[in-house]
């Protein structure tokens, strides 16, 4: 009885026992999750803060032009929704973890839509802050202007594409029919589709005087920055840099090409944009850079005890916008870094969880589509499968040279040539078996994971053939091994339900479980934006 009264109170403390009933068809939900009057005061607080954020924005240059010019742009009326799919069912340190560093991420994709407005030759039309800016492949590091602090890099295609396809599900599809309406098979990966529809349909902001490319992540990205250069360049003249990063990125004998490419990406525009690198500048980016590192792998080390703290998709995109898109150049991110960091070890002290029980510790492998569905929270609160990682945070982890010193300078080159092969889509694809088979079994390990989530996703060639290695290997392991399959941001393929109905086979007949909270097992959300 003891017990029983004991899971009952915990239950109680995580707030709606029965999560389905927030769900209602037609409508994103019925009402707001109740946490308790302390954790639903926060969460409301922090739904007036998103508001906020999108009402600055949109007083700044071109914005209102930006919203009658461009269809992606009325994605950005569900940014509190999509928060509200982060936080189901979270309470105390989890929930302030996933508000601290998704607050940032709103915040930082606001500041780059306001600068695409702003320089925008259609909108605002500053010219004068247009000439002062690099457009940056949305799939770069942006470590080569981390020695230019006067300079800006956009990221362009974050807020047109990435992050519009995050808040509303259907958000690209308009754009792939286009694509594959202009010739493009449909077999292709829908990110690098999209992005290629976009620039057909003549829907990306132009600014900047020049653009820096990379040949990440696959062959459909390089295709789809084909099209994109060429507009870039015949018609709206802003010329485009293409920086390469090795296939075989973990051999010897491809660094110093790497680094050599390094060179003359900075060379570039250093020539085209009348500026000379700034060793200052890039070596403080460069202590925050090794700080980002850290911090990740102490969050990671919590994580691999019984306690995990900062976990899921947000985990995920916080990383991605730090260390990938902002790469240092913004002290900013290092001070949100402390405050995550001061929740997990305050959570991991109080031994604080997300669901009453866990009975499973999962690593997240593949390319994944959970930022646009709450698979990874609904995991935790349906069945009390806990991610504690996935492919795409496990990048760096050794520290790069922040002293300067005449060797170090040389060795820079070196150090920004290994993040640009790091980058998080590419980094375990590519690199050869040891990188996408060999590290998923020793994260297992470290991480004391005894399931794996493989994202299957049907456009991308990649993991399709080591598909029965995975399977030998991880029976070899005694892991457990969940194939789940999408088409990454083209929801017409595989619904949010299709997606979850895999996961949920395999719990009830592989694993022989009940779930936690049977009323998220189906949920009706394909309209839920």
């Amino acid at each position: 009885m003891a017990a029983m009264e004991i899971l009952h109170n915990t239950r109680k403390r995580k707030g709606t026992k029965q999560l389905g009933v927030l769900f209602s068809d037609g409508l994103v939900r019925k009402r707001r999750e109740w946490r308790g009057f302390k954790d639903t005061m926060y969460d409301f607080g922090r739904w007036l803060y998103l508001w906020s954020i999108m009402a600055d924005a949109m007083v700044s240059r071109g914005f209102i032009l930006g919203m009658f010019r461009y269809r992606w742009m009325a994605n950005y009326l569900a940014v509190p929704h999509m928060l509200d799919k982060f936080t189901m069912g979270m309470r105390d340190e989890p929930l302030r973890i996933t508000h601290t560093a998704m607050d940032f991420v709103v915040k930082d994709v606001a500041q780059c839509i306001k600068n695409c407005m702003r320089g925008d030759r259609r909108t605002g039309n500053d010219k004068k802050y247009s000439d002062k800016c690099v457009l940056t492949d949305e799939n770069a590091m942006t470590e080569f202007m981390m020695g230019f602090p006067t300079i800006n890099a956009i990221l362009r295609e974050v807020p047109t594409m990435f992050s519009a396809n995050l808040l509303r599900q259907y958000s690209t599809t308009h754009y792939l029919d286009i694509a594959q309406q202009f010739g493009i098979p449909g077999d292709v990966c829908p990110m690098p589709e999209a992005e290629a529809g976009i620039s057909i349909e003549d829907d990306f902001p132009v600014l900047g005087k020049i653009a820096v490319q990379v040949n990440t992540t696959c062959d459909g990205s390089l295709m789809g920055n084909g099209l994109i250069a060429k507009r870039l360049e015949r018609e709206y003249g802003i010329k485009t840099f293409q920086l390469l990063a090795p296939m075989r990125h973990t051999e010897d004998d491809v660094q110093e090409y790497a680094a050599q490419d390094i060179r003359n990406t900075i060379a570039f525009i250093e020539k085209e944009m009348g500026v000379k690198w700034d060793w200052e500048a890039y070596f403080e980016c460069a202590k925050r850079v090794n700080k980002i590192t850290r911090n990740r792998l102490a969050w990671l080390e919590v994580n691999s005890t019984p306690y995990p703290q900062f976990v899921g998709a947000v985990f995920s995109l916080y990383n991605c916008t730090n260390y990938m898109g902002n790469c240092g150049r913004y002290a900013e991110f290092n001070k949100i870094d402390d405050k995550i960091m001061k929740l997990v070890q305050q959570g991991y002290k109080n031994k604080t969880m997300m669901a009453p029980e866990y009975r499973h510790r999962c690593i997240v492998w593949g390319v994944q589509p959970q930022y646009v569905i709450d698979m990874l929270y609904w995991m935790i609160n349906c069945w009390g499968v806990v991610p504690l990682t996935d492919m795409l945070s496990m990048v760096i982890e050794k520290e790069i040279a922040e002293e300067d010193t005449p060797e170090n300078r040389e060795q820079a080159y070196y150090d920004m040539a290994y993040l640009n092969e790091n980058m998080i889509m590419r980094n375990h694809t590519h690199g050869g078996y040891a990188v996408l088979v060999d590290q998923l079994w020793e994260y297992c390990e470290k991480m004391n994971a005894d399931m794996v989530m493989m994202w299957e996703h049907m456009s991308c060639k990649a993991l399709v053939g080591m598909h029965g290695m995975f399977e030998e290997q991880a029976r070899e392991r005694g892991i457990h091994l969940v194939w789940v399959a999408h088409d990454l941001c083209d929801p017409r393929v595989y619904t949010r339900q299709a997606i979850r109905d895999q996961f949920n086979e395999y719990m009830r007949t592989v694993m022989r479980e009940e779930p936690l909270d049977p009323s998220i097992e189906f949920l009706p959300d394909e309209n839920a934006w």
